[in-house]
């Protein structure tokens, strides 16, 4: 039955609040039809935007006035600033650090350690510890991640393996790592304790990255493809021929884990990063710098300080002749991130419309009426926040959300809180790098170069934590249950 609220607006029936989904579905399904790898690049804002406008009529049908609902649009674009500005910045970033042969110099030395056959699995282990270590599965992507890609494609082995293996590695240590925005999010929001809730995260974690590491380790035996050994050789001279290389050029690297590490924020960090990578540029890279500005009348300093400027806000280009390389190195800069940002303000637009109208809530109450028992309660959690990442497209929203829907409920039937808290991670963290126009699916493909319907099957961890943390909810095997006189509030203040 709607619920009346003042000015006249009502709760939408669950058939108002499906029919947006379904239409973005429908649009989002003849995008891909139509445009294939492109359909990123507009036609999935168009029909993000297309969706909230159907939304919106619904709203004001319930007798939301417009004001309201730009209202509602407004700050549920405001949630995306931060994931906005870390966007342009990892931009900045990738250029700058490809202009102060950071990029190269990992590519370089990376080429020499990571033989195919192992380079899965390392790269699954590598982006683990670096992601454990700064709590950030962006940071993590958008360093330690670009070089491995780019040591992938130089070894020509599958970009999709690739870029599974690097957000297998980055998300497990997302979840698990006690720095981590989201991993501090979730119990909070389900009210049990910090370091609680890692513990019980393990059962599901610990598997999963086991059998992930296993499946990694045989795509390499089974991938491996000697005679492009033999390619390797010129990758490596024209590196060293375009750039410096030394071990000096890790150093920035280094710089922003550190910051990352000591709790600074991602933006502040990244953005130090871009700094010191202009700077490293200017002090070792004069030959690369001056070749990218061209021709001027500049006097070297000034031209120097040009280039570093054109490659923060308009990327770099290698003309080196080794296609193969030229494609690999050219890249970075604000506007490369602008399509992304485009498609990250339309899917946070049609998120905000669902909930400002309550057709999320709508949707979440709806499956809550279904849950019968313990298992079915946590199934429903893990279902809730895949859709939640799917229909208001950020990682964030699906943990919060969720996690206000469910609480009340776990407390009523006694369930520790952990246990919702695990489920929001696993259900809402580590499934929103799968869905193409989720912010989290949007950076990383950007920043990766490879398109989420492509790497997507291939994120082993991510997919297989869902599937071991549906077995628990129906086995019940780690689900503790409180005693009927012990209040779950109580544990919110832990």
């Amino acid at each position: 039955m709607s619920t009346i609220h003042s000015r006249n607006t009502r709760d939408p029936s669950l058939h108002q609040a499906l029919i947006p989904p379904l239409f973005l579905v429908g649009l989002l399904t003849c995008s891909i039809r139509l445009f294939g790898n492109t359909a990123s690049d507009g036609p999935n804002q168009i029909a993000l935007i297309l969706a909230a406008g159907v939304a919106i009529i619904i709203g004001l049908l319930n007798g939301y006035r417009w004001k309201e609902l730009e209202n509602g649009i407004t700050q549920g674009i405001s949630l995306a600033m931060g994931a906005i500005l870390i966007l342009l910045v990892v931009g900045s970033l990738i250029g700058s650090w490809i202009l102060a042969g950071i990029v190269p110099t990992m590519i370089y030395y990376g080429l020499k350690i990571l033989v195919p056959s192992v380079f899965y699995a390392a790269a699954c282990v590598i982006c683990a510890l670096v992601s454990l270590a700064t709590g950030s599965s962006w940071t993590t992507a958008g360093t330690i991640g670009v070089a491995l890609i780019g040591i992938a494609t130089a070894q020509d082995l599958n970009l999709g393996l690739a870029a599974g293996a690097i957000l297998s590695g980055a998300y497990f240590g997302d979840k698990m790592s006690p720095l981590s925005e989201t991993t501090n999010l979730a119990p909070a929001v389900s009210g049990t304790n910090l370091f609680a809730h890692i513990r019980h995260m393990i059962w599901t974690t610990a598997p999963s990255i086991t059998l992930a590491l296993i499946l990694f380790v045989i795509a390499g035996l089974f991938s491996t493809n000697p005679q492009n050994k033999d390619n390797l050789d010129p990758i490596l001279r024209t590196l060293e021929n375009q750039f410096e290389i030394g071990p000096h050029l890790l150093i920035p690297v280094v710089f922003v884990l550190i910051l990352v590490i000591r709790k600074i924020p991602a933006f502040p960090a990244l953005l130090l990063g871009t700094l010191v990578g202009g700077l490293f540029a200017v002090l070792f890279q004069h030959k690369a710098v001056l070749t990218y500005v061209g021709e001027t009348d500049l006097p070297t300093g000034w031209a120097l300080l040009q280039g570093v400027w054109m490659v923060f806000y308009g990327g770099f280009e290698l003309h080196s002749g080794n296609a193969l390389l030229d494609d690999l190195l050219s890249g970075g800069g604000m506007s490369s991130m602008l399509l992304t940002v485009w498609l990250v303000i339309s899917a946070m637009m049609f998120g905000a419309v669902l909930e400002t109208t309550r057709m999320l809530q709508t949707i979440g109450a709806a499956i809550l009426s279904l849950t019968k028992g313990t298992g079915s309660l946590i199934f429903s959690t893990l279902l809730t926040c895949i859709g939640t990442n799917m229909l208001a497209a950020d990682q964030y929203i699906s943990i919060v959300l969720p996690g206000r829907l469910f609480r009340v409920e776990y407390q009523k039937r006694q369930i520790e809180s952990k246990n919702l808290s695990r489920a929001l991670e696993d259900g809402g963290t580590l499934t929103s790098v799968l869905i193409p126009w989720n912010t989290c699916g949007v950076f990383m493909s950007q920043t990766l170069g490879v398109t989420t319907l492509i790497y997507a099957p291939y994120c082993f961890f991510n997919l297989i934590n869902l599937v071991v943390a549906t077995i628990y909810s129906f086995t019940g095997s780690t689900t503790g249950k409180l005693p009927k006189s012990y209040s779950d509030e109580k544990s919110s203040l832990v």
